[in-house]
Parts: structure tokens; C-alpha cells; sequence
């Protein structure tokens, strides 16, 4: 199975995703450790109350799964969300926001991640925790 590179798999994301171009969507690493993702402040992403809003905070961590999925098992665009949960904890800065993402559990008919999103050289102060489950397509 081909590895991926971030740039790769940021253009399948847009490519599939078109609402990816919107929120300008960034893969910034994909190693052995996993993604970084980010997506740039914009005020068209703000919501009532001067904060980003869940949906982009939720798509952002969204994308990151998929990247570290698709950074681990190659070009499996099936590979789809069955799962995601949130906490938000804190609200986000008017700042560029980051995930990062990482694999817990890659098994044959899914991948158990988890991100941690945060506002930018806010590392240690997050503003979401998920974790979800992609749905793995089978693979010959």
C-alpha cells in the first residue's frame, strides 16, 4: 500500500470535500506520529458570539481523522466517519486553528482515532478533544 504525503492527501480532502476549499483547509504533517491539520481565522467562520463555529471546529477535526487514516492505509477514499464525539472545552481564539490527530487502534474494518484542537501557540490550553471511528472498506 502507497504512503501518502500531506500534500496528497490534502488534495484528495478538497477534491472529495469541496467544503474543504471553503474553510481553506490545510494538511500541514503526516508522519509516523500523525496529522496536523489547520484551518486559517476567517470572520465567515465566526459565529454568533465571536467564536468559531462548531460545525468548522467539528469538520476540522473530521479532516484530520481522515488524514491520519489515509496517511496510514494509503488511498482508501471509502473509508468513511461511523463515529464522532466532542467536548468542547474552551473557546477558540480569532486565530488559526490546529488538530492534531492520531490513530489509537487500526484494525481491518476501522481505525479508532483521537484530536486534540487548539487555537494558534495555544498548544497546551485545548480548545476540543474528539474521538471518532472511521468505517474501513474492505480491502482484496
Amino acid at each position: 500500500m502507497k504512503v501518502l504525503t500531506a500534500g496528497q492527501v490534502e488534495a484528495l480532502i478538497r477534491e472529495g470535500v469541496p467544503m474543504a476549499e471553503d474553510i481553506g483547509l490545510r494538511i500541514e504533517r503526516l508522519d509516523a506520529e500523525g496529522a496536523l491539520a489547520r484551518v486559517p481565522f476567517q470572520p465567515k467562520l465566526v459565529r454568533p458570539g465571536g467564536t468559531l463555529s462548531g460545525p468548522t471546529i467539528m469538520a476540522l477535526a473530521d479532516a484530520a481523522m481522515y488524514a491520519v487514516v489515509l496517511g496510514s492505509l494509503g488511498k482508501v477514499e471509502m473509508a468513511v466517519t461511523s463515529n464522532l464525539n466532542i467536548n468542547f472545552l474552551a473557546r477558540p481564539r480569532p486565530v488559526d486553528l490546529f488538530a492534531e490527530a492520531r490513530i489509537l487502534k487500526l484494525g481491518r474494518r476501522q481505525a479508532v482515532c483521537e484530536v486534540s484542537l487548539y487555537s494558534e501557540g495555544e498548544q497546551d490550553n485545548l480548545v476540543a478533544h474528539v474521538t471518532g471511528t472511521y468505517a474501513l472498506p474492505l480491502v482484496d
